[in-house]
């Protein structure tokens, strides 16, 4: 119990001072480990189920501590700082997160990790960090959307542009069911890829073959223009 006390309290010390740091901390370009779905896709390949967690947040002098509650493969992170919970008559707050057995479809919503939901012993009254993780095997969500009940309705909540790769992160005032996805109205987040990469890198290398496609008939007639006069010189 003690090594996974000092285990929650670091993810909860790294989760604070992720907050403290400069754009570009947490960049990469290292591919996500396999994704555990609940509905797996097609191409997913071998699946296994996703795990849940477990935490229970001592209370200190009225107060809650500074926290941290995972999932037991990291796909699901939310981070507390101290004071986060209404913490009246409590000597601990126990936080669960459990993948749902099931995948939502609402209408309009492509969700494309699994549907998490979110408890506590107590009233959350400060924002509090929200990481899910997700597969380079679809396409990249814009929100996180958050519902009280697994049948919605689900109210989305843009992803923080700043957060790790491969990871959705919010800040929610409240707990409940969490998933992130994106409206297939528009045009899905990297929807086109090329062993994981985004559409930019496409249409620039494309950009640069117009260029040079474009230059050759300017070469050639520099070239026979050359030629000509050196013609009538002679």
């Amino acid at each position: 119990m003690r090594r996974v006390a000092l285990l929650a309290t670091a993810t909860a010390a790294y989760l604070i001072a992720a907050w403290m740091v400069a754009p570009g901390f947490f960049d990469g370009f290292v591919p996500p480990e396999p994704y555990h779905f609940t509905c797996p896709p097609p191409q997913a390949g071998l699946n296994q189920k996703p795990s849940s967690g477990h935490a229970d947040i001592p209370v200190v002098g009225g107060v809650s501590d500074a926290y941290s509650a995972f999932t037991g493969d990291g796909q699901a992170v939310i981070g507390f700082l101290p004071g986060a919970f209404d913490a009246t008559g409590k000597s601990v707050i126990s936080v669960d997160v459990t993948p749902l057995p099931s995948c939502p479809q609402p209408a309009g919503i492509k969700f494309v990790t699994n549907a998490y939901n979110i408890t506590a012993t107590a009233p959350l009254v400060k924002p509090s960090s929200l990481v899910l993780r997700y597969s380079n095997l679809l396409p990249d969500p814009s929100d996180v959307f958050s519902a009280g009940s697994p049948d919605g309705p689900w109210t989305g909540h843009p992803r923080n542009p700043e957060a790790q790769m491969w990871t959705a992160e919010i800040r929610t005032t409240s707990l409940g069911y969490f998933a992130a996805g994106y409206r297939p109205t528009s045009p899905a987040p990297g929807t086109l890829r090329v062993g994981g990469s985004q559409l930019l890198p496409i249409v620039v290398a494309a950009l640069i073959v117009l260029v040079v496609l474009a230059g050759v008939p300017l070469a050639v007639l520099r070239r026979r223009r050359s030629s000509d006069e050196g013609e009538d010189e002679g």
